[in-house]
């Protein structure tokens, strides 16, 4: 079956990107607001962007209730945050923090998330995350003004944190790092069986 994108509503273009781009890493952001609240929203719009200068990029989307989470709007005025790596153990914390609080309210004491004070950045980490990425606000630029767009984010990577277990002769032992990927819908991946292919 084939779709002609001119012939389609958001949602339907929204179920066909997100169900087919899988499993896709998910970005597990904290931030902390101009007043001190501490934020934490997971996004799985999340890549590399770049190696050397490390960024790494994330999108919001644009809800259909135009009512943003409050990470863009942190990172805004802060411009600082940790992007935490979510391992299985730590999927249905980070699913719970998806909720939509008040503004005043942090999903890190709502859900009980243990967390740690970070190395270079104001925001928290989550103390559980095998892999963190705290950062600087690079850029972002919007990608149209209507729901279902998207805010593209870049963040600079300033300091890496990486579980001393799991890292050995200068690489991340991807085995052993239980990272968790999004799928369409409520779908999770849990990587059952990892494999290695060499490069031709």
């Amino acid at each position: 079956m084939n779709f002609d994108i001119s012939d389609l509503g958001n949602q339907a273009k929204y179920r066909l990107l997100n169900g087919g781009v899988t499993p896709r890493p998910i970005a597990w952001i904290s931030t902390r607001s101009k007043v001190g609240v501490d934020n934490l929203a997971p996004y799985s719009f999340f890549t590399v962007a770049s190696c050397n200068p490390p960024v790494l990029m994330y999108t919001q989307i644009t809800p259909r209730t135009d009512i943003h989470k409050d990470t863009l709007k942190n990172l805004m005025e802060t411009g600082e945050c940790v992007v935490n790596i979510v391992s299985s153990d730590l999927m249905d914390m980070m699913n719970a923090t998806s909720a939509s609080l008040p503004i005043d309210e942090s999903e890190f004491s709502h859900v009980g998330v243990e967390y740690s004070a970070s190395q270079t950045v104001l925001p928290l980490s989550v103390e559980e995350s095998p892999v963190r990425y705290e950062c600087r606000l690079r850029e972002t630029f919007s990608i149209g003004d209507s729901a279902g767009s998207g805010t593209v984010v870049l963040l600079d990577v300033v300091s890496i944190y990486v579980r001393d277990d799991l890292y050995s002769d200068g690489i991340i032992d991807q085995a052993r790092i239980d990272s968790v990927g999004k799928m369409g819908g409520d779908g999770y991946y849990i990587a059952a069986e990892y494999n290695e292919l060499g490069r031709p």
